[in-house]
């Protein structure tokens, strides 16, 4: 059983999370909380099965053969009840490559793009890199968490909108729709024919008393007008290995996606991608269990230690490792509240904004990574709040 105790050094392996700080946050000594990789080495059978395709020593064209794919869809099955034939994947090097390759295909310039504020950054490039109208469709934060605003996002498909990409889990927020939710957003989706390109890829990521449901599981008709982003690499953190896969039942679309990809001359994953998937989704699942335990224990720490504070306030974590801080109360510039978390806490976080201007007056911050890394984290958060209050 891996040991998620453990504070291993990554600095000098050309990590972007560690490796990047001063021209980030303008010191070497902050503690960086922000890009979604985590802190823990990759489960032991994908180190396994890295060495062991290393030593063979040939690296040439490799594919992704049915065994591969039946692992894959045996995986999704299992963790989300979905039954998916191995005929309907697609791979790719990541859900973002993924998602520009499906807007290309299956829009056209100035197509009209809902997506939901704030969000993942990358959403907005996908969308405007294209010459596609980006169309927001803010969530409504009641009650210090987010919910989907349904008549808004009706009048934006009324308005002509002919695709929109869901995010769930949903990054920044925290939020792991229902059934209820996933439910009403399919019948707009249905009455008003839009596509949806749903990116899940923290799926596996689901704290308790949450289920993550795929949207295309719904019904038959859902599962043939949404795309389905999926991968292990926020899962198992092998986002450095880039691969990913998206679902896509119908086959008509899959045949115009991968024409697209074609296109663009990408035709293989790499040999140490297929080889980490592989293992990762075969022999993972231990691991995976471990990895939730952590992360609740982290979320924890961070529940109690901002508890009683005035000055920040947590959405309720359902999915993902990153929790989104509402700092609003603090009355700072955005600029100033990122000068303030960098240079008094010492602490390197997501710029809300980068999200949106929804995310104006938050930050994100990533809790994958130790305990004990875990309370120095919060320890300069909380030193540095109770500095801010009495300077006030």
């Amino acid at each position: 059983m891996h040991n998620f105790e453990i504070v291993q050094d990554r600095r000098n392996t050309r990590s972007v999370k560690w490796d990047n700080l001063k021209a980030l946050y303008g010191a070497e000594d902050v503690l960086p909380m922000w890009v979604a990789d985590m802190d823990f080495q990759s489960p032991q059978a994908v180190i396994d099965a890295l060495k062991n395709r290393a030593e063979h020593g040939i690296y040439g064209y490799t594919i992704t053969d049915a065994t591969v794919s039946k692992v894959v869809t045996d995986w999704v099955e299992k963790r989300h009840g979905w039954r998916v034939k191995p005929s309907w994947l697609l791979y790719s090097p990541g859900v973002v490559t993924s998602l520009h390759m499906a807007i290309q295909t299956f829009t056209e310039p100035g197509d009209q793009v809902v997506i939901q504020t704030p969000v993942y950054t990358p959403f907005y490039n996908v969308v405007k890199a294209h010459d596609r109208k980006l169309v927001e469709n803010p969530l409504i934060a009641e009650n210090g968490t987010y919910r989907m605003d349904f008549k808004q996002l009706e009048s934006c498909f009324r308005a002509g909108a002919k695709a929109m990409i869901l995010c769930n889990p949903h990054n920044p927020v925290g939020r792991v729709w229902t059934k209820e939710e996933l439910g009403q957003l399919a019948n707009l989706c249905q009455s008003y024919d839009v596509l949806l390109l749903s990116d899940e890829i923290h799926a596996d990521l689901i704290h308790e008393g949450h289920q993550h449901i795929p949207i295309a599981c719904l019904s038959e008709d859902m599962s043939k007008r949404t795309i389905t982003f999926l991968s292990p690499s926020k899962t198992f953190n092998l986002a450095g290995l880039q691969a990913s896969y998206a679902i896509v039942e119908q086959e008509d679309k899959r045949k115009q996606l991968q024409e697209t990809f074609s296109k663009q001359g990408f035709h293989m994953l790499n040999t140490m991608a297929v080889a980490a998937m592989e293992a990762a989704y075969m022999d993972g699942e231990k691991w995976l269990k471990g990895l939730l335990d952590i992360l609740a224990v982290n979320k924890k720490l961070a529940e109690e230690a901002l508890a009683d504070n005035t000055w920040i306030k947590l959405a309720p974590l359902e999915g993902t490792y990153l929790m989104w801080l509402d700092c609003r109360n603090m009355k700072l510039e955005q600029k100033e509240l990122m000068d303030f978390f960098a240079k008094k806490a010492k602490l390197g976080f997501n710029d809300g904004v980068q999200f949106g201007e929804a995310g104006t007056g938050f930050v994100r911050m990533n809790i994958a990574c130790p305990p004990e890394t875990m309370r120095d984290a919060l320890k300069r958060l909380t030193n540095s709040l109770k500095e801010f209050e009495a300077a006030i």
